[in-house]
């Protein structure tokens, strides 16, 4: 079984992006993988080149940059959306990995740029194509690292938070088929009942 230290100093050494481009659904399986061996220190575009050195040299493996299979590397950016022509559709409140996007059914949306990752998930499903990316700029080293741990706090928040609705969900669902099921047996028993009556109202 991997390290648990090993995965988390990985992990931290991620951007937080969230942006699955490295072939996994979020940082920490990326960093999961990395630890048991399974992917390589160079499958993160958002984290660079030098992004790739520093992960080589906490897993003691050989450099290269980013491989380009899985995208270029990129300034980071924050999304922008065109509110004149956003039509309220939400999906990319849906997709957006951190809960940057505010906004509700059939009303503008906007992001709260501060939070965004600069993902790019929102990109696909939108379909006024009313989004684009922005260039944004760190501070320094430690304005970057900040903007990361935000991003992996939110981003861990929002999967509490689908995981409580989904055991919602389950529950109501699972309530909903219960009622139906008995239900279906007080029908059946009433049924049942009227069929005796009426039996003993047929002259023999």
């Amino acid at each position: 079984m991997p390290d648990s230290d090993l995965i988390a100093r990985l992990d931290a050494l991620l951007p937080q992006t969230q942006c699955r481009q490295c072939g996994y659904a979020a940082c920490r399986p990326y960093a999961e993988a990395m630890a048991a061996g399974d992917a390589g220190p160079n499958q993160c575009p958002p984290g660079g080149n030098d992004g790739a050195r520093a992960l080589s040299a906490l897993l003691g493996a050989p450099y290269a940059p980013v491989d380009p299979h899985f995208g270029a590397s990129k300034p980071p950016a924050v999304t922008v959306i065109d509110e004149a022509r956003c039509i309220g559709c939400t999906l990319c409140i849906k997709a957006c990995p951190v809960d940057a996007i505010v906004g509700a059914s059939k009303f503008m949306h906007t992001v709260i740029a501060a939070t965004c990752t600069g993902c790019e998930l929102c990109l696909p499903p939108c379909p006024v194509d009313c989004i684009v990316m922005s260039d944004v700029q760190f501070s320094d080293e430690t304005g970057r690292r900040a903007a990361a741990l935000q991003a992996k706090q939110r981003y861990e928040a929002r999967q509490r938070r689908l995981a409580r609705n989904r055991a919602v969900a389950e529950k109501n669902a699972g309530l909903k088929a219960a009622a139906a099921r008995k239900q279906s047996a007080v029908q059946r028993a009433v049924a049942r009942a009227r069929a005796r009556i009426r039996q003993k109202q047929t002259p023999g």
